[in-house]
């Protein structure tokens, strides 16, 4: 993990870095708010641990700037104040976790092992929503398709066409089960209704609408 730490006491601030850093993290330094916020919009992090009592703006400001911006790198907060309002107000604030100082560095380990878990979970949900094949993507949610980050327009069975090639990418499909699977049928009253919708998609798809492939007599898949 990358992690930006944010922390004003200098030996609070080297013991935890000392530790990530034994741990295989990488980790950065920054000693005040608004050294934070540049970090941030320079390079990604894995996660960030927040001292709330900094000079200059404070890490609740951090915290609630960070969130302006949409950003979803998880924040575990560290202060010395522990009381229930104050951990409900950070976490109100969008902080993912609270830590109370003095606190366990094996404790502070677990807890950012567990927000960066979190973390991968939601983004391998977000993905298996989003079909990504090198410059051209299907989100299943909206339905959409884009090609080189351009929006395309698809018939409704182009986009079923599509969908199932993208999904089985590298799997053949003969013009009988694109046939089932996009019309419900068995067989091809038009004789060559699965070979124009092909042809429709490929122009569709420009450069890329080569990665169709036709194997004769065979059927067709996407590379």
């Amino acid at each position: 993990m990358n992690i930006l730490l944010v922390e004003d006491e200098a030996r609070v601030a080297d013991f935890i870095r000392r530790g990530l850093s034994a741990e295989g993290w990488g980790v950065t330094h920054a000693s005040d708010g608004e050294t934070a916020l540049a970090l941030l919009s320079e390079a990604p992090f894995d996660a960030i641990i927040l001292d709330l009592m900094l000079p200059g703006i404070s890490g609740q400001d951090v915290c609630r700037k960070l969130r302006a911006r949409s950003s979803t790198i998880p924040v575990l907060m560290l202060s010395a104040l522990d009381s229930t309002d104050e951990r409900i107000a950070g976490l109100k604030l969008g902080a993912d976790d609270y830590l109370p100082k003095p606190f366990d560095f094996d404790e502070l380990v677990a807890r950012l092992e567990a927000l960066h878990r979190r973390t991968q979970r939601f983004a391998a949900a977000e993905n298996a929503d989003l079909l990504d094949c090198g410059g051209v993507t299907f989100d299943k949610r909206s339905l959409t398709v884009q090609v080189d980050d351009v929006a395309i327009d698809l018939s409704g069975k182009e986009r079923e066409i599509l969908l199932l090639l993208m999904s089985n990418r590298g799997r053949t499909f003969s013009r009988e089960r694109i046939l089932n699977a996009v019309w419900g049928m068995t067989a091809d009253p038009l004789t060559n209704v699965v070979d124009v919708y092909i042809g429709r998609l490929r122009r569709k798809l420009r450069q890329h609408g080569g990665r169709i492939v036709t194997l004769r007599n065979v059927g067709y898949r996407f590379d």
